[in-house]
């Protein structure tokens, strides 16, 4: 077991992005320090270790820097590997949770930012295509991963699990915030397993308060209203 001035995590508390990053070490049990940075003023300790993108999340690891989203929760998963794994151990079925992993980061995820912070026409296509989007997603789950339960490596949350669940789990705060933009009724499937990890002990305990991050979330988007 790795000490815990060896594992330090550089993230601030309202990105969902810092949250998969808590997510992965708890769920492999690795001690961490965290480190809470104000983005309107970086720290140098962050700039020294993501001098590319000066961004949050980064995981220090024996002094070492590793930054990006997706390449954390891998060497989390590859560096500590023992069970519970995040990722399969079949390369076919990790190379799905890869691209689904990608997919939401590089299409769901924009899709709904983008009917956050538009309005009237704008909105309204934003509003139909993220509609497509979250359609291919949810089916694109509902093929590749008929027996989720409702984690979809059937045990502990996984790497696809973490992934949406860190932010995905806050619907209903951004709901609030900012007007329905994810609408149960109208997507109870994804509704419906979004709600099942949000159950999870780990993750409630992880997710971000809920009234402080409606509030967070008014003060960065216009308050308006979006059903979808």
């Amino acid at each position: 077991m790795e000490k815990q001035s060896e594992v330090k995590l550089f993230g601030t508390w309202s990105s969902g992005y810092c949250t998969r990053k808590k997510l992965a070490l708890k769920v492999k049990g690795i001690p961490y320090e965290y480190v809470e940075e104000d983005l309107s003023n970086k720290s140098d300790l962050l700039i020294h270790h993501n001098p590319v993108h000066k961004k949050v999340p980064v995981l220090v690891h024996n002094g070492k820097a590793i930054a990006e989203s997706l390449v954390i929760l891998e060497y989390i998963d590859e560096h500590w590997n023992h069970t519970p794994k995040l990722l399969p151990e079949d390369p076919y079925e990790r190379a799905k949770v890869r691209f689904w992993a990608n997919f939401y980061d590089q299409k769901f995820k924009p899709s709904i930012y983008n009917i956050m912070t538009s309005k009237g026409k704008e909105q309204e296509k934003a509003i139909e295509d993220s509609r497509e989007v979250r359609k291919v997603f949810e089916e694109g789950i509902e093929r590749d991963f008929p027996a989720k339960s409702p984690f979809l490596n059937g045990g502990p949350l996984g790497f696809l699990d973490i992934v949406v669940g860190s932010s995905a789990c806050n619907f209903k705060a951004m709901n609030e915030a900012v007007g329905v933009v994810v609408d149960p009724e109208k997507n109870p499937a994804f509704c419906d397993w979004v709600t099942a990890m949000k159950d999870c002990p780990l993750m409630k305990e992880t997710l971000p308060p809920h009234d402080r991050l409606v509030a967070k979330m008014r003060s960065k988007f216009s308050l308006h209203s979006a059903a979808t």
